[in-house]
């Protein structure tokens, strides 16, 4: 591409994209972006930037005192927002990725847009890659049940990028991706693996908490203690970032072939009272 249609200054109203500008080299052409951006790209703290509000909460007066030539933001976003990004004027590339095929096309349409189609190409060469290694480590493994939410009030499964993940991992995915389902319905499942990884909640899901308050307690994973939290950017950051929640999946799926590695925890107990009375 010609360097005078390729933008200068990004403004990034998604973490993702974000992610994929630093993998493929171009991160200095963020100009502003959100403050969850820093959350899994730390690198853009001393970088000058301003701090804009996210794809469902946009500001246009914020955007245009960016002056960007190019708008990066995710679907599906409020209404409201979509018209603040189009009043800012300038060009707008709105992502809506749910599978992980979805996710090699952004990184190539992103690079594409910034010149640099061949280091994208090379990122989505190692994501595929480093998942088709671990399918390959689990292929005669046992597929335990496993239950992943991306939200906890309503109780919402993770995307469809995350049930490939947890297959590619080992596990047999639970319920239907993205779409809401009750607590009474997961525990008739029974998934032997419970995995937490709340938009915006970081590492700091209460396991604990929802386990009792679902009571979830007699189900094989709770019983066994194979509740875990993966940090939320691991996991619904649609970016080559998900290859840290796929080992982190794979710790949890398979912990006696993979060790335990950043990003996840476990719960440390169920109580006993409760336990006890779930076994009466």
């Amino acid at each position: 591409m010609s360097s005078i249609h390729t933008p200068r200054r990004i403004a990034s109203l998604q973490p993702s994209a974000t992610v994929i500008l630093a993998e493929i080299g171009e991160l200095d052409r963020i100009v502003a972006c959100t403050k969850y951006c820093a959350d899994v790209v730390p690198e853009i703290t001393p970088q000058p930037h301003i701090v804009l509000a996210d794809s469902w909460t946009a500001n246009a007066e914020q955007i245009i005192k960016a002056r960007p030539d190019l708008i990066i933001a995710s679907v599906p976003y409020q209404e409201k927002a979509v018209s603040e990004i189009l009043k800012a004027g300038a060009r707008f590339l709105g992502l809506a990725p749910r599978t992980l095929a979805d996710i090699y096309a952004d990184i190539a349409t992103i690079a594409g847009m910034v010149g640099a189609s061949d280091r994208g190409e090379e990122v989505i060469a190692r994501m595929e890659r480093q998942i088709k290694q671990m399918r390959a480590r689990t292929a005669g493994a046992p597929h335990p049940r496993v239950f992943c939410e991306e939200w906890g009030k309503p109780l919402i499964a993770s995307q469809s990028w995350v049930a490939e993940l947890v297959e590619a991992a080992g596990g047999e995915f639970l319920g239907i991706p993205g779409k809401q389902i009750s607590s009474e319905q997961v525990a008739h499942m029974d998934p032997e693996v419970l995995v937490a990884a709340w938009c915006g909640a970081g590492d700091r899901v209460p396991l604990e908490k929802i386990v009792a308050e679902r009571n979830w307690q007699g189900t094989r994973a709770a019983r066994e203690s194979r509740v875990y939290c993966i940090r939320d950017e691991h996991l619904n950051t649609p970016a080559p970032t998900l290859l840290h929640g796929l080992e982190a999946l794979a710790s949890a799926i398979h912990p006696e072939l993979f060790a335990s590695t950043k990003g996840i925890r476990r719960i440390t107990s169920v109580s006993p009272s409760t336990a006890a009375n779930q076994s009466l």
